[in-house]
């Protein structure tokens, strides 16, 4: 049975229609006269315990909306979700015994206590026993590194510090799933990594399914086999993260050092996008010519002292995707 399963689901708002500014609002809103937004638009999927899955799509998406519903704070238009084998608005209490959550943008430490003291009311709230308690809070000190910072108020903690803070509290209670949203927004490369790498430790070793939500595509690309993108509130792709670049990064980029300067390469499959001296960036369609064969017409009239096979950035890709659709 899937941990998560989601079945046509939606959500709409109504908003009062926005003409003559807040007056004319308020008038439309008296009025009876709306608009109704479509925040979530008939999406389905389903989640197997364990995986890490990347959650991604531009601002207003539905992103948010998604996971609240998931969560229980929103309730569905009309759908079917189901968490743990609850409906999540109907059981809220015993679904937030089950799940964490880390919300980049938001905290659920208290601002002025050291954080150990927001982690023993958070064992409270949770009625953890004390044991489970004394060995969670062992294990993530080691592993988050969070000694040198446990006595300090949460306030003093710079974003990196906090941001562990955050990840030890949603863990503290051994959730079956923990969604993040923006983990590892405004941290530096060594923050991101050991974040990256206490991820990817709980779910090998505990199974902890890990939903991602996030702007920043080098977190989906480390963590994450799963991809799914959703734009207008529908999902416009469900699939492994390889297949991306497959379906829609065909293009690639070999690069070349000669032996010495030459003019452009001309190539019937492939064409010449970049020179800097004698290192040449040929760009190729993978449907037309494999990178070996490619190796090998360049070889076989010019000396390489060198050469490298660049491949699309999910970045890149994923942002056609948004302007483009599918």
């Amino acid at each position: 049975m899937p941990v998560i399963e989601v079945v046509d689901l939606h959500k709409s708002y109504r908003v009062a229609r926005q003409r003559g500014g807040v007056f004319g609002a308020l008038r439309h809103l008296a009025a009876g006269e709306y608009t109704d937004v479509r925040a979530v638009d008939g999406i389905s999927f389903a989640v197997e315990r364990g995986e890490m899955l990347g959650y991604v799509g531009p601002n207003g998406a539905g992103k948010s909306t998604t996971i609240k519903m998931l969560t229980g704070i929103l309730v569905p238009t009309s759908g079917h979700v189901s968490v743990c084998g609850l409906v999540p608005h109907r059981q809220r209490v015993q679904v937030a015994e089950r799940i964490g959550v880390v919300f980049g943008q938001r905290t659920q430490l208290w601002w002025d206590l050291p954080l150990v003291d927001s982690l023993e009311l958070l064992r409270y709230i949770y009625r953890v026993p004390a044991e489970r308690f004394r060995a969670n809070l062992d294990r993530f000190r080691q592993l988050l590194e969070l000694d040198p910072f446990l006595s300090t108020p949460v306030r003093q903690l710079s974003l990196g510090q906090r941001m562990r803070g955050e990840l030890a509290a949603a863990l503290l209670h051994d959730p079956e799933i923990v969604y993040l949203d923006e983990p590892t927004i405004g941290l530096d490369v060594v923050a991101k990594h050991r974040i990256r790498e206490f991820l990817r430790g709980i779910n090998q070793e505990r199974g902890v399914t890990v939903i991602l939500t996030t702007h920043d595509m080098s977190d989906i690309e480390q963590l994450c086999s799963r991809l799914m993108i959703v734009d207008h509130g529908k999902l416009l792709y469900d699939g492994v993260l390889a297949g991306i670049r497959d379906r829609f990064g065909r293009e690639r980029t070999l690069v070349v050092d000669l032996a010495e300067d030459a003019p452009p390469i001309e190539l019937p499959t492939a064409r010449q996008v970049r020179a800097d001296g004698p290192r040449r960036w040929l760009r190729f369609n993978r449907g037309d010519v494999s990178a070996a064969e490619l190796i090998a017409q360049v070889a076989a009239r010019y000396p390489l002292t060198d050469l490298t096979i660049e491949e699309p950035e999910i970045e890149a890709i994923i942002r056609r995707i948004y302007e483009g659709g599918l």
